[in-house]
């Protein structure tokens, strides 16, 4: 569930980017919906939407899509923002269509910036899921959070933490495996990446 809400939340929140870097109308009216979903507690909503959606499996993914969406969004957008704008004068100088522009000059250079904001969405996501796991407590979940809290009611500390040592470890492989993607992207062009000789 945290790797397809992670999943949505990066699709959702490059699209919604890069609408907004086409249109401010589009910006100015749907960004402060973004800044509420971020603001609001994951604690708060979690109860609320496990209640509305039946299916408990798509009300996680809800969770870890909330918490993780707003981080790529702003990091995205930021980066297609700071293309060089020299460069952009550049491009339509030449003739250069609006599409064009982004494809060829904003897109690689919110990649740095998106990949951050990847790295700092994938430990949300995982956050999210365990918050909404915890709401959830109903006895048909089945995952780490709740085994966490079934061992803790039972005073099975160890179980309890097995799973948390669970948890950390599929963390730390969701930062590691998105550092990877990060400096396999970056490393033949970023300054971010390149190796130097000392």
């Amino acid at each position: 569930t945290t790797v397809e809400g992670f999943a949505l939340a990066a699709a959702g929140g490059i699209l919604l980017a890069v609408l907004f870097n086409q249109s401010r109308l589009v910006e100015y009216s749907l960004y402060p919906y973004a800044v509420i979903l971020q603001v609001t507690p994951i604690v708060a909503i979690a109860p609320l939407i496990i209640v509305y959606v039946d299916n408990l499996t798509i009300a996680l993914l809800i969770c870890a899509w909330i918490v993780a969406f707003f981080p790529i969004l702003s990091n995205m957008t930021l980066g297609l923002r700071s293309a060089d704008h020299n460069l952009v004068d550049l491009f339509r100088l030449h003739g250069a269509s609006r599409w064009q522009v982004l494809w060829r000059l904003r897109l690689p250079a919110a990649l740095p910036f998106l990949l951050s904001g990847m790295q700092v969405s994938g430990g949300l996501a995982l956050i999210g899921t365990v918050m909404a796991e915890f709401t959830a407590g109903t006895g048909t979940a089945t995952g780490l959070a709740w085994r966490i809290s079934e061992a803790m009611n039972r005073l099975q500390i160890s179980k309890a933490f097995a799973a948390l040592a669970l948890l950390a470890v599929l963390g730390i492989a969701i930062f590691l495996a998105l550092s990877a993607l990060e400096h396999l992207l970056l490393r033949r062009w970023h300054e971010s990446a390149i190796a130097r000789e000392q």
